[in-house]
């Protein structure tokens, strides 16, 4: 038995209750878990804007130690040209990564292992609750756990010493902002970028526009409790979500615009908002998921006059083997300080709560610690 975060249908409460992991299969490795980052991602297998399957045990953003090895569980070369040519060894200190590329598929192929064809599933069936009914893992980790059996390429070595809770937000949180910014938007040196949306990704996406050499790098959001965090993540302003949000971007990039909008709450009034407070000629990246009902509207003449390019960042456009590792690093060595993002260390039965504030818009990022 294992305590995890689970909730049972569309709009329940998540709750802590015991699940039952399955036995370390062929290429799997078994995770005691550490540290795992409260996402809203998981708010949305919570609230409906996903389709996981039911019950879900929440959590994909994580940091564990290696405690069991199946047969067969290569790394390295024998799994993928990206990773070290090394096999997992109990004892190893990991990230959990939600999209592992499996290599073979079109997109992997081509340079684009974010896209991979056996990646972004919801839900996946593993385990069992102490019952005997069969449970779902979100995005085929279920990270808000003690442990967690998961594929052997489902993590990624990184260094004993790298804190847990830092460590287990390079997962997603830290991915996606920075390579939104480094990889799907190429932000460059002294560009102007406004970042929409203020949870964890958008704070992150703040610390990593500042990294790119950004010049005027604009926090949004609804709240303004969000102030405070954004000027501590590197925002050189802070403006609030309303509908003059726009013209008051425009105002502090000489009239124009910014040169980058990220979107960080995938919603289709802020993505409407990011188009309009780009300059002409200028790049939306939307890296928040939405609904899929929630429809964006422009005009055609908007879109051949403005000369704007919109796209999306799918886990920021990243190789989690390649780039994950480098992150690491950045950390360990003092060069990236992500110590803005964590607004809550809290055990996982307060994990509910934690919840609850994020869907009101509150903090940053909550991070479970496991003793």
């Amino acid at each position: 038995m294992t305590k995890a975060l689970i909730v049972t249908a569309s709009g329940g409460k998540p709750q802590v209750t015991d699940v039952v992991l399955p036995p370390v299969g062929p290429g799997e490795v078994r995770v005691r878990v550490r540290a795992a980052g409260v996402c809203h991602s998981d708010l949305s297998m919570v609230n409906g804007t996903l389709s996981p399957s039911y019950p879900l045990v929440l959590g994909h953003e994580a940091a564990g130690v290696v405690v069991e090895v199946g047969p067969d569980a290569p790394t390295g070369s024998e799994a993928g040209p990206a990773r070290a040519d090394r096999r997992l060894a109990v004892g190893d200190h990991v990230v959990l990564n939600w999209a592992p590329p499996c290599r073979e598929c079109w997109h992997c192929t081509h340079g684009e292992p974010w896209l991979c064809a056996e990646g972004g599933r919801p839900s996946a069936p593993r385990g069992r609750l102490a019952s005997g009914e069969p449970t779902h893992v979100t995005l085929g980790l279920g990270a808000l756990a003690e442990e967690v059996v998961v594929p052997s390429h489902a993590v990624v070595p990184v260094p004993a010493e790298l804190p847990a809770d830092v460590a287990a937000l390079l997962g997603c949180a830290v991915l996606t902002a920075t390579g939104a910014v480094n990889r799907t938007a190429a932000v460059r040196s002294g560009q102007s970028v406004v970042v929409i949306g203020l949870g964890g990704v958008g704070l992150a996406t703040l610390i990593a526009a500042r990294a790119a050499g950004a010049d005027a790098v604009i926090g949004v959001d609804l709240s303004e409790a969000k102030r405070d965090l954004a000027l501590a993540a590197g925002a050189t302003h802070f403006v609030l979500s309303e509908d003059t949000m726009p013209k008051t971007v425009r105002g502090l990039t000489g009239g124009r615009g910014a040169d980058h909008a990220i979107e960080c709450a995938g919603r289709a009034t802020t993505i409407n908002a990011a188009w309009r407070a780009t300059r002409r000629g200028g790049q939306v990246t939307v890296v928040g998921m939405g609904a899929r009902d929630d429809l964006v509207s422009l005009s055609a003449l908007d879109i051949f006059h403005s000369a704007r390019t919109l796209r999306s960042s799918v886990y920021g456009s990243s190789d989690p083997d390649r780039d994950l590792p480098t992150l690491a690093a950045a950390v360990h060595d003092g060069s990236l300080d992500l110590s803005p993002l964590i607004t809550d260390r809290i055990p996982l039965e307060e994990a509910p709560d934690a919840f609850t504030r994020m869907s009101r818009g509150e903090g940053a990022r909550s991070v479970v610690l496991f003793p």
